[in-house]
C-alpha cells in the first residue's frame, strides 16, 4: 500500500479540525469577551531510509534520506488579545482592558470570564444573569474596603440607609484680609451635625486685634464662650501664614443628641495678606443619615454608592485575576475559564494593579476575532482540504495501474 493514502488521510483530517476551529470562531464573532482559536500543524513522524553520513576521505558526506508520514494537530491556541470596548450605557456592565479576569462563584469553585455583562438579582447581589454565578469581590465596611480579606459576594444593598455621623473637625480656609483696621470683624457661617444627624448652625465672628492678630468668637444655639472654648486667637507671620491658633468649639444639645458636640476647628488653612476676607469652612466630617439612591464603578473596580445626603461611600470592590499562562486556561462554556496545570494559579487582587488591567463601566468587550483573517484562513484550509485529497485520488489511480499489471 502506498504511504501517501495514510499521508492524505492525515492531511484531510487535520484540515477538517482546522475548518472546525475557523467555523467556531466565525460562529462567536458577536460573543462577548470571546478569544479566537487557532489551529496549529506539525509534520507527524518522518521514516529514515538511510541515515546521514560524513566525509570519508575524497568522499563528502552525505544527507540523511527521510519521508514523511503526514500531519497531526500540534495546537489550539487562544489568542487572549484585546477585544475592543462598546459602551452599553447599563453601569453594571463591566469591560476590561488589560489581562485580568472577573472571578465567578459555582458553589465554591471558581470559574473566570471576560464577560463582564453583570446585573443585580433579587437580592441586590451581583451576578450573571445568564447563569446566576455570582462576582466576587470585597465588600466594605463602613465604607472601607480590605483587599487582605478572603473574595467573596458582592452584593449592592439598593435603598440601604447610611446612620447619621456628628462631626468631629471643621477645616476653614481662605483669607482674613491684612489691610483691615483693627477692630474690624468678619463673620463666617457654616453647618455641624450631631449624633442624630441634625444640623447647627455655627457663626465666627473674626475681630482684628493686631498686626497679624485675631481673635475668633464663636456664637449659635447653645454655643456659650468660657475661656478657650468657643473662642480663640489667631497669629500670623509675616508671610501671611498662620503661625499659632488656640481655641476649641463645644456646642450644648437639648435634643436627645449626645451632647456636648465638640468640635475641632482646624485654622491651618487661613492666610493673612492684603486681599478681600474669604474664609468660608472647607470641609467637615459630620453628614446627617442618608438613603442609598445610586451607585458608579470606578476604573479600580471600586463601587461606590451615591447617598441623598451628598455622601459618597465605598460599597465594594470587584475583584480581578491574571495568570501567568492565559493561554493555558480551559474553556468551560458560557464565556467561562478554568484554571489547568499549565495555566498557572490565579493571582487575585484589584483592577490597576499587578497587571490586571483596569475597569470600564458601562461598556462590554466585543469578540477578538477577525472576519477577514477568518475567510483568508478558510479558502487556505479549503485549499489545503482539496490538495489532501487530490493525494488520495492519484494514490488511487497508482494502485489501479498496479492492479492493471495483470491483464
Amino acid at each position: 500500500m502506498l504511504r501517501s493514502l495514510f499521508t492524505g488521510i492525515s492531511g484531510l483530517t487535520n484540515h477538517q479540525t482546522k475548518l472546525d476551529v475557523i467555523g467556531n470562531n466565525i460562529a462567536n464573532v458577536n460573543t462577548t469577551g470571546y478569544k479566537t482559536g487557532r489551529a496549529i500543524f506539525q509534520d507527524m513522524m518522518t521514516q529514515t531510509l538511510s541515515g546521514a553520513s560524513s566525509s570519508q576521505g575524497t568522499m563528502g558526506g552525505t544527507n540523511a534520506r527521510q519521508v514523511g508520514l503526514g500531519v497531526q494537530l500540534a495546537t489550539i491556541d487562544n489568542l487572549h488579545t484585546q477585544g475592543a470596548l462598546q459602551s452599553t450605557g447599563v453601569m453594571t456592565d463591566l469591560g476590561i482592558q488589560g489581562d485580568g479576569f472577573f472571578v465567578l462563584n459555582q458553589n465554591g469553585r471558581q470559574l473566570f470570564s471576560r464577560d463582564g455583562s453583570f446585573g443585580l438579582d433579587n437580592v441586590g447581589m451581583l451576578v450573571e444573569p445568564a447563569t446566576g454565578l455570582r462576582v466576587q469581590g470585597w465588600t466594605a465596611v463602613n465604607g472601607v474596603v480590605d483587599t487582605t480579606q478572603p473574595i467573596g459576594d458582592l452584593t449592592i444593598p439598593v435603598a440601604a440607609r447610611m446612620n447619621a455621623r456628628a462631626s468631629t473637625t471643621a477645616t476653614l480656609m481662605g483669607n482674613l484680609d491684612e489691610r483691615a483696621a483693627v477692630g474690624d470683624t468678619y463673620n463666617n457661617n457654616f453647618l455641624v451635625y450631631d449624633s442624630l444627624g441634625e444640623s447647627h448652625s455655627v457663626t465666627i465672628t473674626y475681630t482684628k486685634t493686631a498686626p497679624n492678630n485675631w481673635d475668633w468668637l464663636a456664637s449659635g444655639t447653645g454655643i456659650v464662650a468660657a475661656g478657650l472654648v468657643n473662642q480663640g486667637q489667631l497669629t500670623f507671620n509675616a508671610s501671611g501664614a498662620l503661625a499659632a491658633a488656640t481655641g476649641s468649639l463645644s456646642i450644648t444639645l437639648v435634643n436627645g443628641a449626645a451632647t456636648p458636640l465638640n468640635v475641632a476647628p482646624d485654622f491651618a488653612q487661613l492666610t493673612q495678606l492684603a486681599n478681600a476676607n474669604t474664609v468660608t469652612l472647607f470641609g467637615q466630617d459630620g453628614y446627617a443619615p442618608g438613603t442609598l439612591t445610586s451607585f458608579n464603578i470606578s476604573n479600580s473596580g471600586q463601587i461606590n454608592g451615591v447617598f441623598d445626603n451628598g455622601i459618597v461611600q465605598a460599597l465594594g470592590q470587584v475583584a480581578l485575576a491574571r495568570f501567568t499562562n492565559p493561554g493555558g486556561l480551559m474553556k468551560e462554556g458560557s464565556n467561562q475559564w478554568v484554571e489547568s496545570a499549565n495555566s498557572g494559579v490565579s493571582q487575585i487582587g484589584t483592577a490597576s494593579t499587578g497587571a490586571r488591567g483596569s475597569i470600564a463601566a458601562g461598556a462590554l468587550e466585543m469578540s477578538n476575532v477577525n472576519l477577514a483573517q477568518e475567510f483568508s484562513d478558510m479558502i487556505i484550509t479549503q485549499r489545503g482540504f482539496q490538495a489532501n485529497s487530490r493525494v488520495i485520488t492519484t494514490s488511487d489511480e497508482m494502485l489501479q495501474e498496479l492492479m492493471n499489471l495483470k491483464r
